[in-house]
């Protein structure tokens, strides 16, 4: 499994930083944001780091469907029906960690644009 040592992402994935882990399977983890944007904001990454998701769905197709699958069954365990799942891939779409993330939003309304 590939890690890269100066990745937040991948330190919390191996356990040397602390994450809120709601849910965890074998290839994912899913965390709570440390700056929610909505009720419910969850951060479910592979295990594995790849840079964004497009290099994700080029690599790992598998992985992807994988953190599609986990981020609706965080939703389910929230107890929430409607939600938005947000990739940003690049610093100027507001990515921050270039370790490939689903953010899963819910628990209020979601605007249109998101903005």
């Amino acid at each position: 499994m590939s890690a890269d040592a100066d990745c937040l992402f991948c330190k919390i994935a191996g356990g040397q930083i602390p994450a809120d882990v709601v849910r965890e399977s074998e290839r994912t983890l899913a965390f709570r944001d440390i700056s929610p944007q909505a009720p419910t904001h969850v951060l479910v990454i592979p295990r594995e780091h790849h840079r964004d998701v497009a290099s994700l769905a080029a690599e790992s197709p598998d992985t992807l469907a994988e953190l599609v699958r986990e981020a609706a069954a965080v939703a389910a365990a929230e107890g929430i029906e409607a939600y938005r799942l947000v990739f940003n891939t690049g610093s100027e779409a507001g990515q921050s960690v270039f370790h490939v993330h689903v953010h899963v939003l819910g628990g209020r309304a979601m605007t249109w644009p998101p903005g």
